[in-house]
């Protein structure tokens, strides 16, 4: 029975249907195919590359350079910092510094990497000694003097408050005392610190506690510039406010004192200046950049992003980029033309609203917070185009381009972004922390015509400690790339200053080499960036096995650089600066986040898709929950309508904006009529099904729901905007079951898909694309390999097919114009049991209650069943609770609680959680009860904690595992230092006791790991002919969409061969172990009784024979055999009969050795890479051999390291920044196995 696979819900754990056959297509179909094999260096993965504190050397930058380039690195970022290594003798922009920054450019030109130079030294903003205070960041200061009348005054008022021996007057202002009333969350509203301002509710005051406006005098004038006033004072209690501006006194950081300077001014151009000029015009000028250069950048790029020999486009090596990093420097509110920029952009004087910056009310609540509204927009508005926008126009000028991470600034994120050339998020290793950035970013690159879209990648807190290595972050990685990022920049690479390049020509005699920082011999791990990020350097084990998994990121960027992104809705944000980062929900319709701006000045409507110039579009506009408007923003809303947009929402009551108050409201309830008439439904009986991404119109639903029709468009409102299109007849553009993630892109010739598994374990899917007509192909970015799809199904405007994932796994799905469909699979069966379509569905998860709110207090309470229900529909099974109280917040400014209960199957379970915590909804529900929890340095009850209650709410939350680190939030018992956590507990009425220190991760109950075995696939070879190949006998039938059905039948396949040794082991020499050790069963190396083998880290060699007798007789047929090397810590490389099979740096360690293996003796091979941590666990049991602080830091570099000499004390690890103690557990290390080789049958089959 042909059963179509959109309809399945899942594939069954017996089968998987591949292809192994390359298709032409159209013109650019070969071109893409090409560059995704061979990606251009442009689509590397780049590092952070932080040079710490001074200690800067030529042959460590060559070094280093050569390093990256070896393994597939394409670029850096640099930032200089001070992270705890003693001060070097490079001085910060000094003549040398500035000479090893011209080498650096010189290697990397050398090498084919760009170089990204961060604009000022540390992390955070713009600013350094150059910084003159007037320049600096300003805020406005206030001193307040309380007068009787009548009476005359003459007397000096009390200066504000003044930083850096700079402050400038603003003006003198008096009224009548006001009453006690203070707007609340004023240092907010008026943006002396960076906080969302959300809608408010306004106050009727009495007259008492509103200063009239027409009462406010103006004593600037009366005041002389030694702050004497003299005024005669009318009758009635008087006070006297004095305003000016002073600097924030905020400087760059962490910076080394040599660079360390006040921040520049951000709302004026004279700011961002004054820093440019101070540094990166000074680089620009020595490596001879002109404004010339910045037109070979790829600003925008060409939007196929094939290589240069392709597009004619050059890429520029050497330094090509300069860098604004977080902001961390605080808001400010004021700079020297704030009065005139104000009036300019908002139309009044904002002078007699300047008591507001008290919390004063000036006129009336509603009015007063119509003006600080009308502020914050001023200040978003000014850091947008003279911070921002100018240092674009100033690195453009100095033929750079420029990149920043757009975000926790006092301005509205997506504009701030949408002025640079390659906007940059950042996501958090281990969990995923501050991944929203990485969709609001790729959100503003796609709606501002940005190609590219970075992040920072995988940094990481003070846990990291050497323990991450590539397959145990890919997840997380290819999470990010469906978050919409196409540029990894890897956080961190620290400088090596030690060490010698591998075979390089000889420096150029304008790099300089420091003789007291020894060339010496690499110290390992060596220089880090204090205990901050992802330790990813040269120095690492693992660092030449790295090589695979850059050219897997490299591919996978590459791919999701091509034509634009596929999102069919465009969701306005609020008209409140400043304005943060959105998150909506993703069922099956995908997003991006648009500010205003681009709404009023880049979109348009074509055929009732609204369209954005560089070649976006969006089936509807979405709305924001806000009862306020612009009338300039409602203006362009009903031209879009008018022109044939869709927009869901609600209707705007009145303006925000002070600007031609109350003219302004008059208009928006005017508008809002003609769009939004009276509120009567309206409905339409004419939908019509989209088949593909293409498809330019979204027509008009059956279904009934509030809608009025306007022009050629409608308003549509009360209904959220994934149910206006399916409504429509659009089919979701991804779904899969179980659930995957995902994310689309189109070009004219192609359609992209990239899914990837985030489970630890084999997934086996049914994923369904909105796309009908073409043939599905699989591009497997790990290996380059194109494929056919062989199993599939096209039905309603969508395509449906299987798709089998390894643990972390992750492909392209490929949909080209031009490739002809085959003749696909639709059934397989063995021994008359169906393998497809499957015969159980994966079990779903059913929210039958849940509850948000003040849980004892019914009217701050919600039912939230339903939308908890589209968050697991969506596969988010964990998630904040404070995401339930999105656009329906049931207690503003309470702590809710929620309480979710749901079934899987015919189990029902409950979990709990509050604002802050994440809530977890596993498919299983263990009975946990914490009986005792502590959690710090265990001998020390004075930095020691009971942890009980919080390790229960974690538990209750669904959160069966954690890392142990967590528990440091909120109440870290012993600050830097490495703690311990002992949980008591029952499970299922069993007591257990668990143990692990911070960078642990504890599991206190495990799921059952799905087993998905492999029985049989159907594949196309070369020729296009079906191959079937099984795993296990039986009597196989398989059938095609044609009615074709071919029967085979596969006899007993020989049992799985293990080869158990005994090994041969060698040791890389100097690390401590004997240099061969025989193992008669494979072990793990920190079990060992050698304590050479116990503590090493580093390579070695396993190697054993085996016998093979195995030979397929049946004609036509022939055996596929692979050697799984079963468990592996962490990496493994292959060689069969001196055959390099490569190296395989993730499972499954699995190679195909078909080709390699031969009848009788074999000799097998295996290269195993293990991580840092034994080799310095074992270390510590040797004595000290430098002065340390009790963190761990260095209070001063040992002689014996300046020296070039080997540690006195023995030890075989030197780190700047030590994160081990001598008690810490050791980590699995070495080939644990099993290895064992695995038969199956192949068979060509008949037809195509």
């Amino acid at each position: 029975m042909n059963t179509p696979f959109h309809k399945w819900a899942a594939i069954s754990a017996a089968a998987i249907l591949t292809a192994a056959v390359a298709l032409s297509a159209s013109a650019a179909g070969p071109r893409l195919e090409q560059a995704f094999k061979r990606p251009p260096a442009s689509a590397r993965p780049w590092v952070y590359w932080f040079w710490l504190n001074g200690n800067i050397t030529s042959h460590g930058i060559t070094a280093d350079l050569e390093a990256m380039k070896r393994v597939g690195i394409g670029g850096v970022l640099i930032m200089e910092v001070d992270q705890g290594a003693p001060l070097g003798p490079v001085g910060f922009m000094s003549a040398e510094w500035r000479a090893l920054f011209k080498h650096v450019a010189s290697e990397a030109k050398r090498l084919g990497l760009e170089v990204n130079m961060n604009n000022d030294a540390g992390w955070n903003g713009s600013g350094g000694p150059w910084i003159k205070p007037e320049q600096s960041m300003q805020k406005v200061v206030v001193t307040e003097t309380n007068l009787a009348g009548p009476r005359r005054f003459e007397g000096t008022l009390v200066q504000p408050q003044t930083v850096a021996g700079f402050y400038r007057d603003i003006a003198v202002l008096a009224a009548p005392t006001p009453g006690a009333f203070r707007i609340g969350r004023i240092n907010a509203k008026a943006a002396y610190e960076v906080a969302h301002v959300g809608v408010e509710t306004f106050t009727n005051l009495p007259p008492e506690m509103v200063i009239e406006r027409e009462r406010i005098v103006d004593l600037t004038a009366k005041m002389d510039a030694n702050g004497r006033l003299t005024w005669d004072v009318p009758p009635s209690q008087w006070t006297v406010l004095r305003f000016g501006h002073t600097s924030t006194g905020v400087e760059n950081a962490p910076a080394p004192v040599s660079g360390r300077g006040l921040e520049c001014d951000k709302l004026s151009k004279e700011g961002i200046e004054a820093n440019f000029a101070g540094m990166m015009a000074k680089l620009a000028a020595d490596n001879g950049l002109v404004a010339a250069d910045v037109s070979r950048l790829k600003l925008k790029g060409d939007q196929s992003g094939l290589t240069s020999a392709a597009t004619g486009l050059e890429t520029r090596f050497g330094l090509v980029a300069t860098h604004i990093d977080s902001w961390e420097n605080g808001s400010q509110n004021w700079t020297a033309r704030m009065r005139a920029e104000f009036r300019q952009r908002r139309g009044y004087d904002l002078l007699p609203f300047l008591p507001a910056f008290t919390g004063r009310v000036v006129g009336s609540h509603e009015i007063t917070e119509r003006f600080l509204w009308d502020s914050r927009r001023t200040i978003s508005e000014l850091v947008v185009e003279n911070y921002a926008g100018h240092m674009r126009a100033l690195a453009h000028k100095h033929g750079l381009r420029f990149t920043v991470e757009a975000y926790g600034s006092p301005c509205d994120n997506l504009p701030y972004a949408g002025e640079s050339d390659e906007p940059m998020g950042e996501f958090w290793i281990p969990s995923g922390g501050a991944i929203e950035t990485c969709r609001g970013m790729a959100s503003a690159g796609h709606v501002y015509g940005k190609r590219i879209v970075g992040a920072e990648a995988f940094t990481a807190a003070d846990q990291e400690k050497w323990l991450e290595h590539p397959a145990a972050i890919k997840a997380l990685g290819d999470r990010a790339f469906c978050e919409g990022i196409n540029r990894f920049v890897f956080h961190r690479y620290a400088l090596q200053p030690w060490g010698s390049p591998r075979g390089i020509t000889a420096v150029g005699t304008d790099a300089r080499s420091r003789t007291d920082i020894p060339r010496g011999e690499d110290r390992r791990p060596g220089m880090t960036m204090g205990p901050w990020g992802q330790h990813y350097e040269r120095t690492q084990t693992w660092w030449d096995w790295t090589a695979g998994w850059h050219e897997y990121l490299a591919r996978c960027q590459f791919m999701l650089r091509q034509g634009h992104f596929v999102a069919d809705i465009c969701y306005l944000q609020a008209e409140a600066s400043p304005q943060g980062l959105g998150g909506h929900e993703r069922n099956g319709y995908d997003w991006d986040d648009c500010p205003a701006e681009v709404v009023l000045t880049r979109m348009s409507v074509k055929d009732g898709r609204l369209m954005l110039p560089d070649g976006m579009s969006y089936r509807v506009l979405a709305l924001p929950d806000s009862p306020t408007m612009t009338p300039a923003l409602l203006r362009k809303i009903k031209e879009l309508v008018a022109a044939g947009a869709t927009v869901i929402g609600p209707r705007p009551a009145k303006s925000p904006s002070l600007s031609g108050y109350p003219q302004c409201d008059e208009e928006v309830k005017r508008i809002a009529d003609e769009l939004w008439g009276d509120g009567v439904m309206e409905n339409r009986s004419d939908a019509t099904r989209t088949t593909d991404s293409s498809t330019p119109t979204l027509q008009h639903s059956t279904a009934l729901f509030p809608q009025r029709r306007f022009g050629a468009g409608r308003i549509v409102w009360g209904i959220t905007p994934e149910k206006v299109l399916a409504q429509a007849g659009v089919p979701a553009d991804f779904t899969s079951r179980p659930r995957l993630r995902a994310i689309h892109r189109a070009t004219d010739d192609a359609e992209i898909y990239f899914v990837a598994n985030s489970k630890p374990h084999d997934v086996e899917a049914v994923c369904t694309f909105r796309m009908s007509g073409r043939q599905p192909e699989l591009w497997w970015p790990d290996t380059g390999r194109v494929e056919a799809a062989a199993a599939w199904e096209q039905e309603d405007g969508s395509t449906s097919l299987p798709l089998r994932l390894e643990p972390a796994g992750s492909v392209f799905v490929v949909f080209r114009k031009g490739a002809q469909p085959a003749d696909p699979v639709v059934a397989l069966s063995r021994d008359g049991k169906p393998l497809l379509p499957p015969a159980t569905p994966t079990p779903k998860i059913t929210v039958q209650r849940a509850v948000y709110g003040v849980l004892d207090d019914p009217p701050r309470t919600r039912d939230v069943r339903a939308k908890v229900q589209r968050l697991v529909d969506n596969g988010e099974d964990s998630f904040k609770v404070a995401r339930l109280a999105e656009g329906d917040d049931p207690a503003q400014g309470a702590v809710k609680t929620a309480v979710i209960e749901y079934t899987v199957g015919d189990r029902r379970i409950t979990v709990t959680g509050r604002d802050a915590d994440t809530v977890h909804l596993p498919e299983f529900a263990p009975s946990i009860v914490v009986q005792r929890a502590v959690y710090g340095v265990l001998d020390d009850p004075k930095r020691t904690r009971d942890m009980r209650t919080k390790v229960q709410r974690l538990v209750d939350a669904g959160e069966y595992s954690f890392q142990v680190a967590r528990l440091a939030e909120g109440d870290d018992p012993a600050f830097l230092v490495v703690k311990t956590l002992i949980v008591d507990y029952t499970l299922d009425g069993k007591p257990v006791t668990a143990t692990g220190t911070d960078p642990e991760t504890l599991y206190l109950a495990q799921p059952p790991v799905p087993v998905v075995e492999r029985v049989a696939e159907v594949r196309r070879g070369a020729d296009g002919k079906p191959q079937f190949s099984a795993w296990q006998p039986g009597r196989y039938e398989v059938k095609t969409a044609s009615g074709k059905t071919q029967r085979i039948d596969v006899a007993a396949l020989p049992s799985p061969l293990e080869v158990r040794g005994p090994w041969e082991v060698r040791f890389a020499p100097g690390w401590g172990a004997p240099g061969k050790v025989t193992f008669d069963a494979l072990t793990d190396w920190s079990k060992h009784p050698d304590p050479g083998v116990k503590y090493f880290s580093g390579e070695a060699t396993y190697r054993t024979t085996f016998r093979w007798n195995h030979q397929s007789q049946i004609a036509n047929r022939k055996s596929q055999i692979s050697l799984d090397l079963g468990k592996v810590a962490v990496m493994a490389s292959v060689k069969l009969n001196g055959q390099d099979l490569g190296t395989r740096w993730k499972p499954p360690f699995t190679v195909d050795i078909t080709r390699a293996l031969k009848r009788g003796e074999n000799t097998l091979e295996v290269r195993v890479v293990n991580l840092w941590i034994n080799r310095m666990i074992g270390d510590e049991q040797l004595p000290e051999d430098s002065e340390r602080n009790p963190d761990g830091t260095l209070k001063k570099w040992p002689p014996w390291l300046q020296q070039g000499k080997p540690s006195p004390a023995g030890r075989y690890t030197f780190t700047s920044w030590r994160l081990w103690k001598k008690d810490a557990a050791l980590r699995e290390s070495g080939l644990l196995g099993p290895v064992t080789l695995r038969v199956a049958e192949q068979v060509t089959m008949s037809g195509r």
